[in-house]
């Protein structure tokens, strides 16, 4: 194998912002926001919108409620009425 190819990874939390769930995983990604984990140590956050916890697919029904459609978000995030 050539040394150096590999993207260097992290130990990091997954949240689901939608119910809360977390998971310690590995990713090329990393966040400056932080939270300490079960085994006491201090991981960065990453946040998502869906996860094992919250997909249909997993889950066999939807968990959380419908965010609105493009239009909707784009409205509600610059404060547009």
């Amino acid at each position: 194998m050539k040394p150096n190819i590999h993207p260097k990874t992290y130990q990091v939390i997954f949240q689901d912002v939608n119910s809360g769930y977390r998971f310690l995983s590995r990713s090329t990604r990393t966040s400056s926001e932080t939270a300490e984990w079960e085994d006491g140590k201090t991981y960065p956050v990453i946040k998502v919108e869906v996860s094992s916890d919250t997909h249909p697919f997993y889950t066999g029904r939807q968990k959380f409620n419908e965010k609105g459609g493009r239009v909707e978000q784009f409205k509600k995030r610059f404060n547009m009425d």
